[in-house]
């Protein structure tokens, strides 16, 4: 009898986390979620075990926590790791930079620790299209030169160098049971379950457009405020790929099918884009809010915020050929999605 796979979750509870355990749970494996609960809520992981009939393994517990770690590997026999657990706001990390390093960077050297001591090695890790910084071109391919602009992208690509090194180091050792590691570079994620009951749950004034637009049009915040409007784009505003949560999700379950193919088979540390390949500026996301929802969003042009960058959207055509993925929903889901969840929990999981 095949036995069912056991993944452990950090971030387990936070946006793209629950998401991906709705679909983890959905497609017959175990879930084990360590969250620290800084920027998410518990009431989560409960809104999964609601929409999938299934129990979550559940540890309030920081990836900083090395002894806390190994007690959940050696309560559970892991199979392998998704990684999302870490701070994530662009403006936060500019003006907090060593708080970002020493989270973001720091935890995943002690997961990293924890894993290898426990022999399990195979790794979907959280990245961003930060890593690709201002790109000279677009649409962004995965061989592109990789920088960054702002300390939340600098701690996302040392990341991947760390996890690039101790691949190649198992590779060079001809070790057993080497390493196996997908870099999911996501571009920007929204919308939420059909069921309305997970979402995007800011914990304070959100960072991200989308969350904005939608408490802005649900009466929680007066105006949204558009950073910059002199960018070289077709209206002034930035643009960006837009891929739904749950597509992003669903790629996480191909990159996990992956680690196990013939192209991983002497270890490797490979990155993928996951997004849809179009651009919308931010004009284009408010007035296809207003038009698909029928919700006035009062808004004010600000001025740009640092680190951003004008133009950002991926070429998926890579995902597609070695994880058999591509994003399936249209503009016009996300926003109805979000919106339900939105509209169902005007104040987020304290609704």
């Amino acid at each position: 009898m095949k036995k069912t796979m056991t993944i452990l979750v950090t971030g387990g509870a936070g946006y793209i986390g629950s998401h991906t355990c709705v679909e983890l749970l959905e497609a017959g494996f175990n879930v084990v979620v360590v969250d620290n609960l800084f920027n998410s809520k518990h009431e989560a992981i409960r809104r999964v075990e609601q929409i999938t009939h299934q129990e979550i393994s559940f540890y309030e517990l920081d990836i900083l926590d090395k002894h806390g770690l190994d007690r959940v590997f050696r309560s559970h026999e892991i199979d392998a790791v998704i990684h999302f657990a870490g701070l994530k706001a662009v403006g936060e990390s500019c003006l907090q930079p060593a708080r970002y390093y020493q989270n973001n960077v720091n935890g995943t050297l002690v997961l990293l620790e924890a894993m290898h001591d426990a022999g399990v090695k195979k790794l979907v890790f959280s990245s961003s299209a930060t890593v690709y910084g201002d790109p000279q071109s677009v649409p962004i391919r995965e061989d592109f030169p990789l920088s960054a602009t702002n300390p939340y992208g600098r701690t996302k690509l040392m990341i991947e160098d760390i996890l690039r090194d101790f691949s190649t180091a198992d590779q060079l050792a001809n070790t057993p049971n080497p390493w196996k590691i997908a870099l999911l570079r996501y571009f920007n994620p929204i919308g939420s379950h059909v069921s309305g009951l997970i979402g995007e749950d800011p914990r304070d004034i959100p960072n991200n457009l989308m969350p904005y637009v939608l408490q802005v049009a649900v009466g929680k915040l007066s105006q949204l405020s558009i950073f910059g409007d002199d960018y070289p784009t077709h209206d002034g505003t930035g643009v960006r790929d837009y891929i739904h949560v749950v597509d992003l999700a669903k790629g996480h379950l191909k990159a996990l099918a992956a680690l196990n193919k013939d192209f991983y088979a002497e270890g490797a540390c490979r990155p993928f884009n996951l997004g849809t390949g179009n651009g919308y500026s931010v004009l284009d996301m408010v007035n296809t809010f207003q038009q698909v929802i029928g919700k006035p969003v009062n808004y004010k042009i600000a001025p740009r915020r640092s680190g951003d960058i004008a133009v950002c959207y991926a070429d998926p055509a890579y995902a597609e050929h070695a994880l058999d993925w591509r994003a399936e929903k249209s503009l016009a889901d996300m926003i109805v999605d979000a919106w339900r969840w939105q509209e169902s929990n005007p104040l987020g999981y304290d609704s």
